[in-house]
């Protein structure tokens, strides 16, 4: 919080600096150029009058300060027909305090400045060289002279930090007396040297310049009162904080809170680079609820470190390192061992830890509770039970959290977004519409009061990531797309033709979470293919989603924040039976959300002209079964008047058969009977035997 609010008062100087040098410029022309007065004078009002636009960060109090450089800026209009100025007089009254505050108070503020940061760096090392100390007893005397170096740079920035801060306080009043006192000047030299004007406006300038005389001493008495105080309050603090100078106080005389349930302060952590080597690196951690943050110098909020509800803190032995302790998570995949710089940090961090993840936190009166378990948090050892076992006894908390957070359209984060164009918000999200922040994975489908979430189907899937011989349903896609995600919330919406719903349902959702302290977020893998969406286990490669690609009717980014994406998924059935619902999803990505919603659109463009193709080829099969059975038709046909032909062929050639058979038998029998005469009776007698 020292080094945030510094870095506003340091940018309050660099533009105090800035908007000097350019009051400093113009006062200059007006000196050089007594030819250019008026153009040199209009400068100047030009500048006053701007005074009011400049940002100062601890200028939200200048009102008056801003009247007065508005009136001296009015009378300077008035005066910019004078066409020239005597230049010793301005050159006393006018550059002469300007030129003092530019030379010696601004230079004095960045001297200051880069002593404070050489000190600061001093210190630094001082507290890595102590934080490297052995623990063998035969290095006292190194240790020795560590600690009188940590001693030595603490108090020399503590000192330098102290005079820094009091000359950038000194600089608010200087600042109104480097701005007021030129400006009295210049008029009083305007007014001696022209003898002209209206009576009623040299009354009215003599006035003005009178009560502003009376403000600069004001302001320089208050100053000066305010300057003694803080050399005061300087010499009090060297004397108060000696003993603080120590990185490692007596114990005795600045005992351990074991009753905390909130901490913050800086803590070397060990990142591993390699199989067998690692690093430390210092940071600053605190608690903020039940997670662990920590901040970088120069970030401007803190970072999610791990999850401390019913994590297990015990003291570790690291290396040649002190005080050091070990934090687990709750399903014991994530670990991180850190060291604190005393003692007495060491003892009331492994406490508070301890007593945050017994969730004493969210009692009435945490103190009270955590002082019945101050022996086992002194001991700082937590046992920890198998994964199995905590999550049997997580069951009933999950149970009894509600599952999901009600938010009103009038809930927002930070700045507003603009104004819907097409639709109100009540059009866009139904009222006391519930919010999901978590994904229900198939591992969870066993637990009572969780209902399956939309776009998942019913059938269960394989926990292990088998088939069972069946071929997957993106085996033929053309288009194989992934991409890592963590899932932030979904809601269900009224309408599905605008991307403002999609907006309205990222600032509902990221207000929510900020209301309700909802910071997990569950990582998985999106595959992008021509027939759907899927959200992927990265561990296991279980499908815990999948949706449809022909339901995803709209989808689009975020437009500031192009990591947050989010599409709308059309379902069947919803809180009234027998009709659509659509239900808006929200995620968050590595910077991909535009080419994840290019992906989509890519997959929607390849499987609507697939279904263009697959029409045209069903069109087509139609139009061959048609020809194919006309063709069959036809054959038949022909096929009926050829028999009916052959038929009528064949009657007619057994017709002439018949015919020509019955001719025959009546010449035989002509022929015969005339040689049955000619033979007589022998010789009919031996035909007939024959």
């Amino acid at each position: 919080q020292t080094r945030s609010l510094l870095g506003v008062f340091e940018e309050d100087a660099a533009a105090i600096s800035n908007y000097i040098n350019q009051l400093f410029q113009a006062m200059h022309r007006i000196y050089d150029a007594q030819n250019e007065l008026s153009a040199a004078t209009h400068l100047t009002s030009k500048l006053l009058k701007e005074y009011e636009k400049q940002r100062f960060p601890l200028g939200g109090d200048d009102e008056v300060m801003t009247s007065t450089l508005q009136q001296f800026a009015k009378v300077i209009d008035e005066l910019s027909s004078c066409h020239a100025v005597l230049s010793t007089q301005l050159a006393d009254a006018m550059m002469f305090p300007i030129t003092q505050f530019k030379e010696r108070d601004l230079k004095e503020i960045l001297t200051l400045k880069e002593v404070f940061q050489i000190a600061s760096n001093d210190h630094d090392a001082a507290i890595t060289r102590y934080s490297r100390l052995s623990k063998r007893r035969e290095n006292e005397k190194i240790k020795a002279e560590v600690t009188e170096d940590v001693y030595t740079s603490r108090k020399k920035q503590h000192q330098t930090m102290m005079h820094y801060f009091c000359a950038l306080n000194t600089l608010q009043y200087k600042k109104k007396i480097s701005l007021l006192e030129p400006l009295l000047g210049y008029m009083q030299a305007q007014i001696s040297f022209f003898k002209m004007g209206s009576e009623n406006l040299t009354e009215q300038l003599e006035e003005f310049l009178t009560n502003i005389g009376t403000s600069v001493q004001n302001v320089r008495r208050e100053m000066d009162c305010e300057v003694e105080n803080m050399q005061q309050t300087i010499e009090d603090l060297e004397v108060a904080s000696d003993p603080l100078y120590l990185p490692d106080p007596d114990p005795t005389k600045f005992p351990a809170h074991r009753n905390l349930t909130r901490k913050a302060g800086y803590l070397n952590a060990r990142n591993k680079t390699g199989l067998v080597s690692s690093s430390w690196e210092r940071q600053f951690y605190f608690t903020q609820g039940g997670n662990l943050m920590s901040q970088a110098r120069g970030d401007v909020a803190g970072g999610l470190v791990m999850d401390i509800d019913n994590c297990s803190v015990m003291a570790v032995d690291c290396e040649d390192r002190r005080y050091c302790f070990q934090i687990t998570s709750f399903d014991g995949k994530k670990s991180s061992i850190l060291q604190a710089e005393s003692k007495k940090d060491y003892e009331e961090w492994i406490c508070t830890i301890n007593n945050i993840s017994k969730q004493i936190y969210l009692s009435e009166n945490p103190e009270e509770i955590a002082a019945r378990v101050n022996q086992s948090a002194l001991e700082a050892v937590t046992p920890s039970p198998s994964f199995q076992q905590r999550h049997e006894s997580m069951r009933p908390a999950v149970q009894s959290r509600p599952p999901a957070a009600r938010t009103s359209s009038t809930g927002s984060l930070g700045s507003d977004s603009a104004a819907l164009s097409a639709l109100s918000l009540d059009s866009l999200v139904a009222p006391d519409t519930p919010i999901q922040f978590d994904i229900i994975s198939p591992v969870s489908e066993d637990l009572p009061g969780q209902a399956k979430s939309s776009g998942q189907s019913g059938r269960r899937t394989n926990p292990f990531g088998e088939s069972g011989g069946l071929k997957p349903e993106t085996e033929d896609s053309i288009l194989h797309q992934l991409f890592i995600v963590r899932f932030l919330g979904s809601m269900e919406v009224k309408s599905d033709e605008s991307p403002d719903v999609v907006y309205e349902t990222m600032r509902q959702i990221l207000a929510a979470r900020a209301i309700h302290n909802v910071f997990r977020m569950t990582e998985s893998h999106l595959l992008v293919t021509c027939d759907c969406l899927k959200l992927i286990d990265p561990q296991t490669q279980v499908t815990r989603l999948r949706f449809p690609l022909p339901c995803v009717v709209l989808y689009a980014t975020h437009q500031e924040n192009k990591r947050l994406f989010g599409f709308v998924l059309r379902t069947s059935g919803g809180r009234v039976e027998s009709r659509q619902t659509s239900i808006c999803y929200i995620f968050e990505s590595n910077n991909e959300g535009e080419k994840i919603c290019d992906s989509v659109g890519l997959a929607k463009q390849i499987a609507f002209h697939a279904e263009l193709d697959r029409k045209a080829s069903e069109k087509q099969k139609e139009i061959d079964r048609v020809k194919e059975k006309q063709q069959k038709e036809l054959n038949k046909q022909k096929q009926i008047e050829k028999d009916l032909e052959e038929q009528s062929r064949l009657i007619a050639a057994s017709s002439r058969s018949n015919q020509s058979s019955t001719e025959g038998q009546f010449v035989v029998l002509s022929s015969s009977q005339s040689e049955d005469s000619d033979l007589g009776e022998d010789g009919k007698k031996k035909r007939e035997s024959e």
